[in-house]
């Protein structure tokens, strides 16, 4: 999200200097799936996450080949009716926005993932999505950046932070505008954000190239993303260019703690296992967790601080950090530049769910 919004603002002729507690791109970046998916909890997601996928698609051609991105599409699976009658739900909103999907029936679901248990009623089928792998593309809008004359200081704390002044340990730095896209760590430099870190775990396996051809996610993934509140796991298998295949997914509040939880990790598997029983026989070579900010109305937190007009919030993105970071960096590019952006910023303005008592305090 920083690299975006910093490549976006060098890019403006303004002059940017990245500012990293420890290397650019390892938290949520690094940990992450890597999707770029069109979304629809609700007309602002939908419409942030659609212009986001438009802006990836445009940049596609000149991504690095070492970003390894693949338009595999997502297939939402249905386990049965009740579901089936949302994978309709689903096509018909996306229908009337204009973005591509196709409701396939069981037969067809076999046909296009044969590794799936018989007996699913059927799926979605949205062929625009697709996933990358962020590092390297991290490591070129940061080029971009010092191309264009900016500076990008790595393991470098930040104590305090304000729209014109921004603190160091050895210096202070002053500025026209300070941009706040630390993620989880957003609400400890801006008093008054309501973020949350929410854990997730993942595992990849060794190369098994074809296994899966789509990005798969089940319908009751809807069920455990939208609870605020108890522990979830979900079906979420993606494939990689490499063959490897990615497992998740997992979703934790209150617990801040970096390790695998393995209860929860052998109930993500376990969960796998039964959409498609022969991941059972892959072999698994690394496991990690990451952390993403979540706030409680699912929307991130785009714009000025209500507070502090010269400090913007670009943060709280929860799953969709990578999916939403080319449409935030156009938002606050053309807030700092006074532009009509080509969606409304407006349900995203952080003012919508902070706490002036709170930042008071």
């Amino acid at each position: 999200m920083g690299a975006a919004v910093a490549e976006a603002l060098a890019l403006e002729g303004m002059r940017v200097t990245v500012i990293d507690r420890a290397a650019a791109g390892g938290g949520a970046t690094a940990a992450g799936m890597g999707h770029i998916v069109v979304m629809d909890d609700s007309e602002a997601q939908v419409a942030l996450t659609a212009y986001s996928q438009r802006l990836w698609d445009e940049r596609a051609p000149t991504l690095p080949t070492t970003g390894e991105r693949q338009v595999c599409g997502t297939l939402w699976i249905a386990a049965d009716d009740e579901e089936m009658a949302e994978v309709h739900r689903k096509h018909a909103f996306y229908h009337q926005r204009g973005v591509a999907a196709e409701i396939l029936d069981a037969q067809r679901l076999t046909r296009e993932e044969p590794m799936l248990r018989p007996g699913l009623a059927g799926g979605l089928l949205v062929p625009g999505d697709s996933v990358v792998y962020p590092p390297p593309i991290v490591d070129e809008m940061l080029g971009t950046v010092r191309a264009r004359g900016g500076e990008v200081k790595l393991s470098t704390p930040v104590l305090s932070l304000r729209g014109n002044e921004v603190r160091l340990e050895n210096e202070t730095l002053t500025c026209d505008f300070a941009v706040n896209a630390t993620g989880v760590s957003a609400a400890t430099l801006a008093g008054g954000c309501d973020i949350r870190p929410r854990k997730g775990h993942l595992v990849i396996t060794d190369r098994y190239p074809g296994f899966v051809r789509h990005q798969l996610v089940e319908l009751g993934y809807l069920k455990s993303a939208h609870s605020n509140t108890q522990s979830s796991v979900a079906f979420n298998v993606q494939p990689r260019p490499t063959g490897q295949v990615l497992i998740g997914s997992s979703r934790q509040f209150d617990d801040a703690s970096p390790d695998i939880d393995y209860a929860i990790l052998t109930q993500m598997l376990q969960r796998a296992v039964e959409y498609i029983p022969a991941i059972s026989d892959l072999t698994a070579i690394r496991a990690w967790t990451g952390f993403r900010a979540a706030t409680p109305d699912k929307l991130p937190l785009i714009g000025p601080h209500p507070e502090d007009p010269h400090l913007i919030l670009a943060t709280g993105h929860e799953g969709l950090g990578i999916t939403t970071s080319l449409g935030t960096a156009r938002l606050v590019a053309d807030y700092i530049a006074g532009r009509t952006p080509a969606i409304s910023i407006d349900p995203y303005l952080p003012g919508r769910n902070m706490s002036v008592a709170a930042h008071a305090h």
